[in-house]
């Protein structure tokens, strides 16, 4: 047998698909008819290759064949320029351009029976086993690269998986939506309530893996974690250290509180504390002042404020008098928005406030809309300075009516520019632009109309830095910096995505985008660093624990060491590698595709049943791609009209979906897990129910290739999920027609690649799960080139070339399958690297699957009219998977290898021209085990010695030293409070608190302390400023003025008269100065007596000194500049 192989036939033998037997496959190809009526013609006298076909690249001086459209398409981008961000592209370079190797290679090349004529035969195929693949070139540079993967992430730090990426639909009602730190907790607020997780049991085995606990699905995986009684969902969550309490704000309107202290018990549910309805909308932002005060925001501009008294008050209450609790807060409220609002005219926005920022520096509040500002005066409530997003000062706007605030709320609407069309269009083409510009004329008024919002203008996020700077981000990736007067000083981007999220610590910034990037920056707005954290949006940033805990969109939450990048990174990286082994977990799953272009008809359920339920026994996964589900030039500009508005499917493709539901015992044996529609293209998935909890993550995208790039009758829709935390793409294209169209069809596979964009299914549970965003850390790498497994298919329309109708029957007939592959455009297109680059496909031995007439069975029913096409293999399945290389094995630095054990057509189908299609696939996927892993990382953590001396070396902070640890003020009385940084080399922060206030009574021999709310300061005494840098051997003068704060009626014969007042008794507070360093993960405490005098006869009060006083609140300019 070896002598009648040629050198090609021993190319591809040679190599058999890398993967282990699984289980028994079925064949249901049918038998073929061996003769075509009057039209027989043997070609025994051609010089026969019964190779698997030589796959050389044609060389440049190679002939043009007749069948090329002209033009010079199908060009290869080289580009191997690798982006920052992204995983590192693939170094191993191209795979082999030869026919692919298989595992078990003896035992398959003694098993392969050659006929006289050395042709391959089928029936001696052993069952189960891969099938010869042929591959196209050009796979292993450009977009084209097979993404790189590792066991640790190459371009990133390790980091701490708290919560591991669940799927999204496990989160039903509860997706994460907000989180923040304490000293030993990490809280999370979510759409059912809020959970906290102990900083002591970060490293801990998954909950699913605890004996006797249940753990619910999408968590199986996440560090232990207590879980509050159900409540309205959490929109804005914050803590307070004075009270030992987590507020949080709620869709309902109401404010909770949650005790940091209190004793969680596995399986049972805690319980909120102390609460009140705060708004009639939803809480959507909250802040504690500097005094205490709790500031909530809602929709239409409302700001409210909740004085610490009455807070102070109702806590002291017992858990029966709650209601009379709620009640006294509830009556003690200031609404903000009222008290500017005069003859129905409102100084500040009537937009949402997303935002609320305390200024502790200068104790003012900053409130944000999408594209205005509202600075407050934290002591005295009042409002100092409306300005807008370009720092330009706004006086008054109008109070909006309650139908035009309903319009402004939801001004979404994007504005987009379109290039002029070629006036030489059709009929179909006017049609289809007059019907979507009526369709987007519709979007604009759903959306509210009349006035746009630029989303490139729009606050996202805000931030106030360790040096004082008002730090904002916007929807278009710029950062803003602003001094404590509102006042716009530098604008800078380092990255074109929208900011979603700041956070701060000591002399850096983290920023995280909606691409799932952050980025470290100095207080300069240098970039030190950045990496992709998350494949979904980072909506919150907090600092707690020694970590930078970021929280995705999907509810994934990660730790990220506040030193990072830094030499620990490589240390853990190297250590976990090691180590993957212990983790790394094996899985094997089926895949069937299916593909069939329906011609506008419908099929009988026993055509299904031939085509897919006879094949599903031993399958996981069924993937179905329909081309022509519906055509009509009025049905493709509606659904291009559709299109626009976010709206797709049809009744004929929902009826598709049900049959093929049926045939696949939807229900009890499968579940469809979604589809997409475009126009005439249908793709939808079943996952086999005993695998659903490992397949999630639906996003779909569509590509129309038609008329102008806009109409659906070509193209290709898509279909991307995880499987076993791996990404998998499936795409069902149909390509341009005709036999001259080459280059059209190559084309279309680029654009289709190229542009190809996932966003969340429309059929979606759950499509308010935070902002989402199709944006990706590298414009230049599709989002097909990112997954671990691309199949496509469809009717890629590629024909035989060469060769005459006769001819093309002749071979059929006598199953000459190898002389017809060489007249395969789409192969000879393959070889030459022109399109599906690095694909692999079976080696086609089945007829071709075009043209047949309706109706007819077997091989006559082919094309036998006027134009009697040419057979042809339209209808195909190419695949993608890791490797880069024949020999790579399964494992996390390549974890899907594929391969194909079923490749044929149904012959049997007579309901349309084409034959249904389907592809059997075999996997093998390699995935981390989690829990494990983060059970690893913390035990590295706790024996490497190094990464512990590293560790231990953040504890540092500089020396510091305060002018004096007692203050005695009088009314109006001011003392100059310095702060020294004694160390020559590193820069110091510092924050003032006041740790409690207590009124001195005579009979008390010790006082007693009590702290306001987030450790705030009385109103009677000012801290200038109360937070900021010191440089190396420098000092900071910080002021600390005793100031009356109440109104001249409030005083009857010089006595303030208010209910909560005590200022005829001297008062005694304790202020904590907290200094740390620039990267320290602990701080040092100075503390402070200060003690208030209260003279009744001293008393003065001066409108006019005060006025003044207020006017020149805020001098403060850029950075403080109380350093000497």
């Amino acid at each position: 047998m070896d002598e009648r192989l040629k050198d090609s036939d021993r190319t591809a033998v040679a190599g058999i698909a890398h993967s282990p037997p699984h289980r028994k496959a079925y064949s249901y190809s049918q038998q073929l008819r061996t003769n075509t009526g009057g039209h027989q013609k043997r070609y025994n006298n051609h010089p026969r290759n019964h190779s698997l076909d030589e796959i050389d690249i044609l060389g440049p001086g190679h002939r043009r064949n007749a069948y090329y459209d002209g033009g010079g398409g199908g060009g290869v981008n080289s580009s191997d320029d690798e982006e920052f961000y992204r995983y590192a592209s693939s170094r191993e370079g191209g795979a082999s351009d030869r026919v692919v190797d298989y595992r078990h290679l003896g035992q398959i090349v003694e098993g392969m029976g050659m006929g006289d004529d050395g042709a391959f035969d089928e029936s001696q195929q052993a069952p189960d086993q891969p099938l010869p693949e042929f591959m196209a070139n050009g796979g292993g540079v450009g977009v084209f690269k097979v993404p790189h993967r590792a066991a640790v992430h190459p371009n990133r730090p390790p980091c701490l998986e708290l919560r591991p990426h669940p799927l999204r639909e496990t989160q039903a009602g509860k997706f994460l939506k907000t989180i923040a730190t304490t000293e030993t907790q990490l809280w999370a607020g979510q759409e059912s309530g809020v959970r906290v997780w102990k900083y002591s049991d970060a490293y801990e085995a998954g909950i699913g893996m605890v004996s006797g606990r249940k753990a619910p699905r999408g968590d199986e995986d996440a560090a232990p974690y207590f879980e509050s009684a159900n409540t309205s969902p959490t929109i804005c969550m914050m803590v307070d250290q004075g009270t030992k309490l987590v507020w949080t704000g709620h869709k309902d309107g109401k404010i909770r509180s949650w005790k940091m202290d209190q004793n969680f018990s596995d399986g049972t549910t805690f319980k909120e504390g102390f609460s009140w309805q705060a708004h009639r909308g939803p809480v959507l932002s909250m802040a504690i002042s500097f005094y205490g005060d709790i500031w909530s925001g809602s929709e239409g501009g409302i700001i409210r404020l909740w004085p610490w008294e009455s807070i102070e008050k109702s806590l002291s209450l017992s858990p029966e008098e709650r209601r009379m609790s709620a009640l006294l807060v509830e009556r003690s409220v200031v609404d903000l928005r009222a008290q500017v609002t005069v003859n129905g005219v409102c100084n500040i926005s009537s937009s949402d406030v997303k935002y609320l920022l305390s200024d502790h520096v200068r104790a003012k509040i900053w409130a944000v809309g999408s594209q205005s500002f509202s600075l407050w005066n934290a002591r005295t409530r009042e409002l100092i300075k409306v300005f807008n997003i370009e720092g330009q000062i706004e006086n008054r706007v109008e109070m909006p009516s309650s139908q035009e605030q309903v319009v402004e709320d939801e001004m979404n609407v994007k504005f987009v520019s379109k290039s002029k069309k070629d006036k030489s269009q059709g009929f179909l083409q006017r049609s289809r632009n007059a019907i979507m510009g009526a369709a987007d004329a519709v979007r604009r008024v759903a959306k509210g109309a009349g006035a746009f919002v630029e989303d490139t203008k729009k606050t996202e996020a805000i931030l106030i830095a360790t040096d004082g700077i008002i730090w904002t981000g916007c929807s278009n990736g710029l950062l803003i910096q602003w001094d404590g007067n509102g006042n716009r000083l530098l604008d800078l981007a380092h990255h074109p995505s929208s900011v979603q999220c700041f956070c701060t610590h000591g002399s850096r910034i983290w920023v995280g985008y909606s691409s799932g990037l952050i980025q470290v920056l100095d207080l300069e707005g240098n970039l030190i660093a950045g990496w992709v954290a998350h494949n979904e949006p980072v909506i919150r940033l907090v600092i707690g624990n020694g970590y930078v805990f970021s929280l995705a969109t999907h509810g994934g939450i990660r730790g990220w060491n506040i030193s990072s990048p830094a030499p620990i990174d490589n240390i853990l990286r190297t250590e976990l590698s090691e180590r993957k082994d212990l983790y790394t977990r094996q899985e094997n799953i089926r895949i069937l595709i299916g593909t069939w272009n329906v011609g506008q008809g419908r099929a009988t359920h026993n055509a299904l049943m031939s085509w897919l339920g006879s094949a599903v026994s031993d399958v996981d996964i069924v993937v179905v791609g329909l081309q022509e589900v519906e055509m009509g030039a009025g049905f493709l500009a509606m659904s291009a009209a559709k299109e626009t508005v976010g709206l797709e499917g049809s009744s004929v493709g929902q009826w598709w979906q049900d049959h093929i539901g049926k045939a696949l015992d939807e229900g009890s044996a499968f579940e469809r897990v979604g589809s997409r529609q475009l126009a005439a293209l249908l793709i939808a998935i079943w996952v086999r129910k005993n695998l659903r909890t490992h397949v999630g993550d639906l996003d779909v995208g569509a590509v129309a290739c038609g008329l102008g790039r806009a109409i659906g009758n070509k193209g290709g829709v898509s279909l991307r999920l995880r499987v076993f935390d791996r990404i998998m793409c499936f795409t069902n294209c149909h390509l341009a027609a005709h036999l001259e169209a080459v280059n059209r069809r190559n084309a279309d596979f680029d654009h289709i690649f190229r542009t190809m964009s996932f966003t969340r299914s429309s059929n979606f549970f759950n499509n308010a799960t935070g902002k989402a965003s199709t944006d990706k850390p590298d414009e230049g790498r599709p989002d097909l080139a990112e997954a671990d497994m691309v199949v496509f298919t469809g009717d890629f329309n590629y024909r035989l070339f060469g060769i005459t109708y006769d001819e093309a029957r002749d071979l059929v007939s006598q199953r000459s399958f190898d002389w017809l592959r060489e007249k395969d455009q789409l192969r000879n297109e393959m070889k030459a690297g022109k399109v599906f680059q690095g694909m692999r496909e079976a080696l086609i031995r089945f007829p071709p699957t075009y043209k047949f007439e309706k109706g007819k069975p077997g091989l006559g029913g082919y094309d036998s009219g006027e134009k009697k096409r040419i057979p042809a293999w339209c209808d195909r399945v190419l695949y993608r998977d890791n490797r880069t290389a024949p020999t790579k094995e399964c494992s996390l630095e390549c974890p899907v290898i594929a391969s194909i054990v079923q490749y044929e057509a149904c012959m049997d189908v007579t309901e349309s021209d084409h034959k249904p299609v389907r592809c059997k696939l075999n996997l093998d996927i390699a995935h981390v085990d989690k829990s494990v892993r983060r059970q690893e990382f913390g035990t590295i953590l706790q024996t490497n010695e190094t990464i512990r001396s590293n560790l231990e070396a953040l504890r540092f902070v500089p020396e510091t030293n305060v002018s004096t640890n007692k203050i005695s003020l009088q009314n109006q009385d001011t003392f100059n409070l310095k702060i020294t940084n004694k160390s020559g080399e590193e820069t110091v922060f510092y924050h003032i608190l006041c740790e409690g206030q207590s009124t001195i009574k005579e009979e008390e021999a010790t006082p007693d302390y009590r702290p306001r709310g987030s450790l705030g300061f009385p109103r009677w005494l000012e801290v200038t400023p109360a937070a900021g840098m010191i440089k190396p051997d420098q000092v900071a003068d910080i002021s600390v003025h005793h100031e009356e704060f109440h109104k001249l009626e409030e005083f009857v014969e010089g006595i303030p008269q208010s209910w909560w007042s005590e200022d005829t008794r001297d008062k005694e507070l304790i202020l904590l100065v907290i200094v740390r360093g620039s990267c320290s993960t602990d701080l040092k405490t100075h503390r402070v007596n200060v003690r208030h005098c209260f003279s009744g006869n001293s008393l003065r009060i001066d409108s006019s000194t005060n006025a003044s006083r207020r006017s020149q609140e805020g001098s403060t300019h850029n950075r403080p500049s109380n350093i000497r």
